[in-house]
């Protein structure tokens, strides 16, 4: 029988490239939340999947991008601190967009991370023809060296058991680091804090997803169900009133659809109180930035 593998590996690529949705469909479960706007990784969340050959220990990371705001930059001094201490690092592009000059500064930066493997993976394949697929893997082909390019769709599935076992062949020999059950280190506090995030990304507009924070008060056990007290932060009080929405409907609509996500990760019925908060340009400002936990 073959050693037993173990190491981290990183996802990157530009913001909306399907990170987060391959890692929750090689987890198994949902640890990172996903959405179709920008920015909605901000921190470096770790899923781990165990097998029989090793354990992938896997760093979901936020989209590199150009950073406008002081948060812009920290999410980007995340990536490169992460990269640093993976083993293997998976560029990932999207199968129905053209490859861009960000993903060529993308692929460039990460060619300086020596130690670390390059794999570059094809994500959402599933929504181009097998035509326009061979020419984006061409087109990836020609941008690295890469030790494998891979077609994934994280949707079908299709090729997701292939991709985990190339990943945990690239990896060092080494123990288990995570107890066989674990799939994710995420406090319950934080991953409290993103399903509410979620839910708000998914119902508000393009202004908003960058303004948006999540904060976890308290819970409470002392009734017959626990009752989780969160804090919704934005920059500004017409954004505060977008939150809300008319009478109530939007923030009633948010709790609604993050109490259904909270509730399973839980594994219990919950009662959630959401408060609308102002904390004016938190992005550009650093003493906010951290009592926001960035």
């Amino acid at each position: 029988m073959s050693e037993f593998r173990s190491g981290f590996v990183s996802f990157v690529g530009r913001p909306n490239v399907g990170k987060s949705t391959l890692t929750n469909a090689i987890a198994g479960e949902k640890v990172a939340i996903t959405s179709s706007k920008p920015q909605t990784t901000r921190r470096a969340i770790r899923a781990v999947k165990t097998t029989e050959a090793g354990q992938l220990i896997m760093v979901d990371t936020p989209g590199l991008h150009r950073p406008r705001t002081l948060l812009g930059q920290r999410l980007n001094d995340l990536v490169s601190s992460t990269l640093h201490e993976v083993d293997v690092i998976v560029f990932c592009t999207p199968a129905n967009e053209e490859i861009g000059p960000g993903d060529r500064k993308i692929v460039a930066d990460i060619a300086k991370y020596g130690r670390a493997k390059k794999i570059a993976i094809v994500t959402k394949c599933e929504t181009v023809s097998k035509q326009k697929l061979a020419q984006h893997l061409m087109a990836v082909s020609e941008l690295h060296d890469w030790k494998e390019i891979v077609p994934v769709s994280a949707a079908t599935m299709e090729q997701v058991d292939l991709l985990e076992t190339l990943l945990i062949g690239y990896l060092p020999v080494g123990p288990l680091f995570y107890e066989k059950d674990v799939v994710s280190e995420e406090p319950l506090e934080d991953r409290i804090c993103e399903l509410v995030r979620e839910a708000a990304l998914e119902l508000v507009n393009d202004e908003l997803p960058h303004s948006l924070a999540v904060t976890l008060d308290e819970i409470l056990y002392d009734s017959k169900k626990p009752t989780v007290h969160v804090s919704v932060w934005v920059e500004r009080d017409s954004q505060k009133g977008i939150i809300i929405g008319k009478g109530g409907s939007m923030l009633k609509t948010i709790g609604q659809k993050a109490r259904r996500e909270i509730e399973a990760l839980m594994d219990e019925p919950i009662h959630l109180a959401i408060q609308v908060r102002i904390a004016q340009n938190w992005q550009r400002n650093a003493k906010q930035l951290g009592k926001l936990g960035f």
